[in-house]
């Protein structure tokens, strides 16, 4: 692990894309609804803030993607689409769901995979490409935990591949995928060994992206500023410090305490701040912009996703593969996103952000921002559910207006919810189809991108 003593600031950004024909899940324009019935529900794009990214994330996905700034924007909206689509085809498929993607430059093509046949009418039905595969996502995953369980640093990485429909296994060491497989008892052939170069590594290096210190030594960035109660801080990567661990800002001035820490098993940590630090809803962009930060939607396999980090700055890449896990020298890491977005020495615990949807923490990673690289982060949601917090957005919740009743039901604004929680909300049941944290305007049944009613 690296450990840098310089000032830092690292954020990053996510973008999620087009409009994809036949994928919307309600109108993209709001309707008058008639009387009597309900307000007409909003498409995934207009949802998740698909059209509100800043100047500074399109400039850089056009420079690290080769986009225009129309094409970047089209981009962002069809990979909202795309992931509310996909989310629903992953409910209704159940244990034959193999996964799925976007692809193309603009994101204009989602693909779903599955194991039987019968449901490739339904996928195509959607606006999807259906691809028939041999093995599903959940028996893939299965693999990946028995792998994790016994991974050392001669196979730091694993991950299941959608795409290919294969669990990956990266190596250090000639052989060491395949003793990894035989001693673990995984089929052969569910794994595909790939030989790696370098070794991962954590990234040693209150807005989102800029520098603090840590107590002891050295530097890591802000990941995205949260409230617990009253309590003012942010969310980090939890090998940037440990409880009882005490922490200056950018400007070295005393900033407050780390919480909560965990590191190996997952990279996750928060820090209280004192009373000269107040949270806001931005992450750092180019030239010090803020970009706001309005939920913590996770996108698809595929879309793509921004970094801006205090030591390479600002770059763009995709996302590879969820769920992975990955072999520090101080221990293995599970349910990191993998990405092509590169990194360098600095960069540790920053944001990542899909348009204004906050997607996690730096972790670690290989290669630096000269000949490319591989980074991983933590996803937000879990940091936020584990510890308490409530995501800083840039709206808050006003509560019913004047003469507006509760809807009643179980629904409530600042809750983190996995995919598959169940809530009550007007009298009716919903499934949450993508992980979020709930904020006022995403009601159940205003967001199908989020919810489905059961």
């Amino acid at each position: 692990m690296l450990r840098r003593h310089a000032r830092a600031a690292c954020t990053a950004l996510a973008a999620a894309g087009m409009v994809l024909a036949g994928l919307q899940a309600g109108s993209a324009t709001a309707a008058q609804p008639s009387p009597g019935t309900a307000p007409a529900v909003q498409s995934a794009a207009r949802a998740l803030g698909a059209a509100e990214a800043r100047p500074e994330l399109l400039a850089a996905m056009g420079r690290d993607l080769g986009l225009t700034r129309a094409q970047a924007e089209r981009r962002l909206a069809n990979e909202a689409e795309a992931g509310a689509t996909a989310a629903r085809l992953r409910d209704r498929l159940g244990g034959a769901f193999a996964g799925a993607w976007v692809e193309g430059a603009e994101s204009g093509t989602l693909t779903v995979a599955t194991t039987r046949a019968a449901d490739l009418a339904a996928i195509r039905a959607a606006g999807a490409t259906a691809r028939l595969v041999r093995h599903d996502l959940a028996a893939l995953e299965r693999a990946k935990e028995s792998l994790d369980r016994a991974a050392g640093a001669e196979a730091p990485v694993r991950y299941v591949d959608v795409r290919a429909n294969v669990l990956v296994v990266e190596e250090t060491r000639a052989g060491a995928g395949a003793r990894l497989a035989a001693e673990t008892g995984v089929a052969r052939e569910l794994v595909r060994v790939v030989r790696s170069a370098e070794a991962p590594r954590a990234l040693y290096d209150l807005r989102g992206g800029d520098a603090y210190y840590m107590g002891g030594g050295g530097r890591c960035s802000v990941g995205f500023p949260v409230t617990r109660g009253t309590t003012q801080g942010f969310a980090t990567a939890g090998h940037c410090g440990r409880a009882g661990q005490s922490t200056s800002g950018y400007n070295q001035v005393a900033q407050g305490t780390f919480q909560a820490s965990v590191f190996p098993g997952n990279d996750m940590a928060w820090v209280a701040a004192n009373s000269s630090w107040t949270a806001t809803p931005y992450v750092k962009g180019a030239g010090g912009a803020n970009v706001q930060v309005t939920g913590s939607v996770l996108q698809p396999v595929g879309a793509s996703v921004c970094r801006s980090g205090s030591t390479t700055g600002w770059h763009c890449g995709t996302i590879q593969q969820h769920n992975t896990s990955v072999t520090y020298p101080e221990g293995t890491i599970s349910g990191v996103t993998r990405t092509t977005v590169c990194a360098e020495p600095g960069d540790s615990g920053g944001s990542y952000i899909s348009g204004s949807q906050a997607q996690g923490v730096t972790s670690g990673g290989s290669g630096n921002c000269s000949s490319g690289g591989t980074t991983f982060f933590q996803p937000l949601n879990p940091i936020l559910s584990a510890y308490g917090l409530t995501l800083r957005t840039t709206g808050t919740d006003p509560g019913p207006g004047p003469g507006e009743p509760e809807p009643g039901g179980t629904w409530k604004a600042g809750t983190v919810y996995a995919a598959g929680a169940t809530v009550t909300y007007g009298g009716a049941t919903y499934r949450c189809l993508q992980g979020h944290q709930a904020q006022a305007g995403w009601e159940p049944p205003n967001v199908p991108a989020l919810w489905q009613r059961v």
